[in-house]
């Protein structure tokens, strides 16, 4: 019987979870006073800074999409605004002209695949970097079923996908962004979701569903 697979660890009725990689929070000791405002493009970096640093939610946070920006605001962080394109590249511009003259702090995993802090400087922004999480493949041995669909939520998740299994011509594959899409095999058929978002990837992957 086919199945929606989400390369992930968050629960959705009816989707089975397929965790192909973990998340690391890296410590760090960085003084965040320095900064006006602090940028976010992962749940995971908001998760870490807040285990070992409360002080950033008194600095204004700028998310690149509204799942992001919920959970800023449950963890009682200060969001001052929230991406329209939900996509990095295209997120980094839209922040290019609310950034002027302000001290930016941009929070990210080790592996990054947009070129937003590259982006903020081209535009006169004066950014710094923390990386605060990396991710790493986990083995599967999951017996995966014949027509099932694939949710690749970031490109680390495809790359620890192809370490564990091969590729089946039954299979139908969608991506939460442009970014990870670029990262699949060029003979596999996938989907990109028009927002970055998870809920997204499932109503598309269910249309998709054998």
């Amino acid at each position: 019987m086919s199945k929606i697979y989400l390369l992930n660890n968050l629960k959705y009725e009816g989707i089975e979870n397929l965790e192909v990689f973990g998340i690391e929070y890296l410590e760090s000791a960085i003084d965040l006073s320095i900064y006006d405002a602090l940028v976010f493009t992962s749940k995971n970096a908001i998760y870490s800074i807040d285990s070992f640093n409360k002080s950033w939610k008194t600095i204004p946070s700028y998310a690149i999409a509204p799942k992001t920006a919920k959970i800023i605001k449950d963890h009682g962080g200060n969001l001052i605004f929230t991406g329209v394109s939900s996509h990095g590249n295209e997120f980094a511009k839209e922040l290019s002209c609310l950034l002027k003259n302000k001290k930016v702090l941009y929070i990210r995993a080790l592996k990054t695949v947009s070129n937003i802090s590259n982006i903020l400087k081209e535009n006169d922004i004066d950014v710094d970097e923390l990386i605060a999480y990396k991710t790493s493949c986990k083995k599967s041995t999951k017996i995966l079923e014949e027509g099932s669909v694939f949710i690749f939520s970031a490109p680390s998740s495809v790359e620890c996908f192809f370490k564990n299994y091969k590729w089946s011509d039954t299979y139908t594959a969608i991506a939460i962004g442009k970014t990870t899409a670029k990262y699949l095999p060029s003979n596999i058929k996938y989907y990109v979701s028009e927002k970055t978002s998870i809920d997204e990837c499932i109503k598309l992957a269910k249309q998709h569903l054998l």
